[in-house]
């Protein structure tokens, strides 16, 4: 898509998208969207709520309908390096193998060790280093051998990537009164706002959802520009350092607001859920947790959908989260 700003994002550009996640040779799932009442999950409020799980997408996570969209859309064999936590460069890696290309993914030092031994694992490099340093080290990757950079939020293609999981909700939910969207540096809360908003839902009211200790796309919205900070949250996945310039413009576009969670309500979330038989990633909790814990405003007798956006989280992990 090249460089594009908020304005000129239009539906038939996310539906384009929509169709090439779904032809991908990757195999993007369409996931399952299951009626909350449908577990053995405490619910408290009377509203219909639907679970959309992308904790049984392809690689584990929603990072992979994006991930689709861009290498479609780029010469395949280049020389990539992007940034990521986990998710995106499980997805990434994924994608280079299949395609034949060379990667990279540069990790906070904060990232789970496994996740970098299960990309390396894939054949793509790994070099971990502070989360305030991600970019320098992307940049020299970039000058030193020339890489090309691909980004794992900020980015058109794979944002319009993303949006194919909000066309999939109203698949299930034609106009559903209220979704809830984790949100890191903004991609999948945006590529899902505008595919739902655009698609003529005006009335739906789309929350983000962020940590306490990572909350970039918050502070965004207060200072009403893209900002940064000194993320830190058991949910990695939704510490970046900043937020993404596009992502912000989207959501302030199309979000409701953005509310915020701490991280032992992350903790709780991922208990309760392994209970009822969902094994999900701290990050991919933060949209329960705000709907079980009275963060999202007026919610009673509404139609709500709430995103498990991954399940990547190892052995080791869960050992560290009460029964």
């Amino acid at each position: 898509m090249g460089e594009v700003s908020a304005d000129s994002i239009t539906v038939e550009m996310l539906r384009e998208a929509c169709g090439t996640v779904r032809s991908s040779p990757l195999d993007v799932i369409n996931t399952p969207m299951i009626p909350w009442c449908q577990t053995t999950l405490p619910l408290k409020t009377s509203g219909t709520i639907h679970i959309k799980l992308e904790n049984m997408q392809r690689t584990g996570s929603f990072k992979i309908r994006g991930v689709a969209n861009q290498f479609a859309r780029r010469l395949k064999g280049d020389n990539f390096v992007t940034m990521s936590a986990g998710n995106y460069g499980k997805s990434f890696a994924y994608a280079c193998k299949h395609y034949g290309s060379k990667g990279k993914v540069v990790m906070p030092e904060t990232a789970p060790t496994s996740r970098s031994l299960l990309i390396q694992s894939m054949g793509v490099e790994v070099e971990r280093a502070p989360t305030t340093r991600l970019m320098d080290v992307v940049n020299r990757c970039v000058q030193e051998d020339s890489m090309t950079f691909l980004q794992s939020y900020d980015d058109p293609d794979l944002i319009a990537g993303h949006a194919s999981l909000g066309f999939e909700i109203l698949e299930v939910v034609p106009c559903p009164d209220v979704v809830v969207v984790c949100c890191g540096g903004g991609g999948l809360l945006a590529g899902v706002a505008a595919a739902v908003r655009l698609s003529g839902c005006e009335n739906t009211k789309i929350y983000g959802v962020e940590p306490e200790g990572a909350c970039t796309m918050y502070k965004s919205f207060i200072e009403k520009k893209p900002v940064g900070m000194d993320a830190k949250s058991i949910a990695s996945g939704l510490a970046p350092p900043f937020a993404g310039t596009l992502p912000y413009e989207l959501c302030q576009k199309y979000v409701e607001d953005v509310v915020l969670v701490t991280d032992e309500e992350i903790i709780s979330a991922v208990s309760t859920l392994y209970k009822a038989g969902l094994v999900v990633e701290p990050s991919s909790t933060a949209a329960f947790a705000a709907v079980t814990n009275d963060k999202i405003p007026d919610i009673g007798d509404k139609s709500v959908v709430v995103i498990l956006s991954g399940g990547n989280i190892g052995k080791d992990e869960l050992s560290n989260f009460p029964d």
